[in-house]
């Protein structure tokens, strides 16, 4: 497949103008016509997760999907989202706690970064409404229809996690990673000057890099642009900045009725194990 997260189900994330499926669901069946009548088929668009349409459209799809979640503490998931969110040409705005002080202005529509490539999906608060995000699926699939996973089980045990998965979706569980797996590895960027700078020209959105995105795009292949970029982005990955501990602190009493919350739905102590049951 050539794209982890084609984002199909969730339009309302796609940038004005992208007619990225001209054709509909057709357009992204193809991404799977190198499937075997013997495989099961799916993809691993996070974003579905986070939309209120999306398990609707993939419910009118494909009524007989089986969904998978795979929930995080809500501090450290904010904070790997930040960080790829800058990585990622979404956020602009480098700091966690500026970013996160922006949620209500940017629910407003204000304070969003001109050059957003998923300006929708910078109010961080909205990602971790976890029972209600689940409860969208629920009505759509039914519970039994639905995997839920922890990710710090994954990430103590991907064994066990994967073979979670393949009973799940009643294949066999022998095919199994036999050391853990690292990925997505959280990053920082180097130089955030020059990320906007990349970001610049690659969407050419502004009255000084279209014509230069123009240019280059006369003499160069698109491909060669993709690993161009992807090579710049690369080189511009450093080391995460260190946890701010007193923001942990703040976003965990912030978060933790919702703790509290999916906690009671998927009926685990969550609070205790997310470490939220010493937070006043």
């Amino acid at each position: 497949m050539p794209r982890k997260e084609p984002s199909f189900f969730v339009p309302e994330l796609w940038p004005p103008g992208w007619a990225r499926y001209e054709h509909g669901i057709d357009d992204y069946l193809a991404y799977f016509d190198a499937a075997t009548p013997d495989q099961l088929i799916g993809e691993a668009t996070t974003s579905y997760l986070w939309s209120h349409q999306a398990a609707a459209r993939i419910a009118q799809a494909q009524p007989d999907a089986r969904i998978i979640a795979i929930l995080r503490e809500p501090a450290s998931f904010l904070r790997s989202l930040h960080l790829q969110f800058v990585r990622s040409n979404v956020e602009t705005e480098s700091d966690l706690r500026a970013a996160l002080a922006l949620d209500r202005e940017r629910a407003e529509g204000r304070r969003l970064p001109p050059n957003s490539t998923r300006p929708q999906a910078l109010v961080y608060s909205d990602h971790v409404r976890y029972v209600e995000q689940l409860r969208r699926y629920e009505s759509a699939f039914g519970r039994e229809r639905m995997l839920i996973l922890i990710y710090e089980d994954f990430r103590a045990d991907n064994a066990w996690a994967v073979r979670e998965v393949l009973r799940f979706l009643q294949v066999a569980d022998d095919a199994v990673p036999t050391q853990p797996i690292e990925a997505n590895r959280a990053t920082g960027v180097r130089s955030p000057r020059l990320h906007d700078l990349v970001r610049s020209v690659y969407l050419g959105r502004s009255r000084a890099t279209k014509p230069l995105k123009e240019a280059i795009k006369a003499v160069t292949p698109r491909s060669a642009r993709h690993r161009a970029v992807a090579v710049a982005n690369r080189m511009q990955r450093s080391a995460p900045p260190p946890v701010d501990r007193s923001l942990t602190r703040e976003l965990r009493r912030r978060f933790k009725p919702e703790v509290e919350s999916i906690s009671e739905y998927l009926g685990r102590d969550l609070v205790s194990f997310w470490g939220y049951d010493g937070v006043e």
